[in-house]
Formats: structure tokens, sequence, C-alpha cells
């Protein structure tokens, strides 16, 4: 499965990692297919590392702390696949803990400051065009909808 991030500086396309994490891809293209992620803001820039948004909190007039919020549930980690490396590009669930993500995520700037996060937190697939966006997201910038593209 495939999809296609479009934002505020341009679109990244996604190979999804199907079998590694099979409950993460599939709570990520629903909430995307519901338009959960329409007009959300990347909230968390840390150059060298990640671009992380997905926080409901961050939708023009919502109330609450951005990097705070989620769907009102929590997910398992799947971290045993062979994908579960934090590369450049790698899209991976955010948690404050084993067994808590929901909907926020994060994209991988490179290997360098990431190989810390494998198997720790799920990654669930890959830019494979575009990658050059992420290196132009800055925090506040806009997560326009997510497109899922079925094979």
């Amino acid at each position: 499965m495939k999809g296609i991030i479009k934002t505020s500086k341009g679109d990244m396309h996604v190979t999804f990692y199907d079998k590694d994490a099979p409950n993460t891809v599939a709570n990520f293209v629903k909430l995307a297919q519901s338009g959960y992620y329409d007009g959300l803001k990347w909230h968390r820039v840390l150059p060298d590392f990640v671009i992380q948004g997905g926080c409901p909190n961050t939708k023009d007039g919502a109330k609450g702390m951005a990097g705070t919020g989620g769907p009102g549930y929590q997910i398992d980690c799947e971290l045993t696949g062979e994908n579960q490396f934090h590369d450049r590009g790698v899209l991976s669930m955010a948690h404050a803990g084993k067994n808590t993500g929901g909907s926020q995520f994060f994209v991988c700037h490179s290997r360098r400051n990431t190989s810390h996060l494998d198997r720790v937190h799920t990654c669930f697939g890959i830019v494979t065009e575009g990658l050059d966006v992420i290196d132009e997201i800055r925090q506040g910038d806009t997560i326009d909808t997510i497109q899922i593209l079925e094979d």
C-alpha cells in the first residue's frame, strides 16, 4: 500500500510496511481516509532528527497543548519486523511509552541521530519520493491531507 502526504511545502510519496507493521499501517490509513490528519501542523521539527505531526491539538481553533493529543485510543507497538530501522525518510509512530501510540508520527531526517529509536518506536513506512520536503518542513507547516493509494 502507498500514500501521499501532501504538505504546505510539497508532497511526500510513501510506501507502507504492510507486512512489518500491519496494525499500525491499518490505523494510519483509517485515520488518513477519515480526514483526521487534514489541516494538522508539524508541531515538532528537530533538524537532523525528525519532523513530527498528527496531534489534533494543532488544528486551527483546537484547544490543548501541541504534542499531547491523540485519537482517543492507543495502539500496540509492532517492533519485530524486518524494517524496524529509523533511516532517512522512515515514518514511525510517536508515543509516550510502549503501546501508547495513536495518531502522532514522525519522519526521520537521517540515520545519524535516530538509531536509538530502532525497535522502540514502530516504523511503518518510508518516503520514496519527495525526500527534500522533509528538509523544507518547519514547525507550524501544515499537513494538507494524506491520500491513500490502494495497490
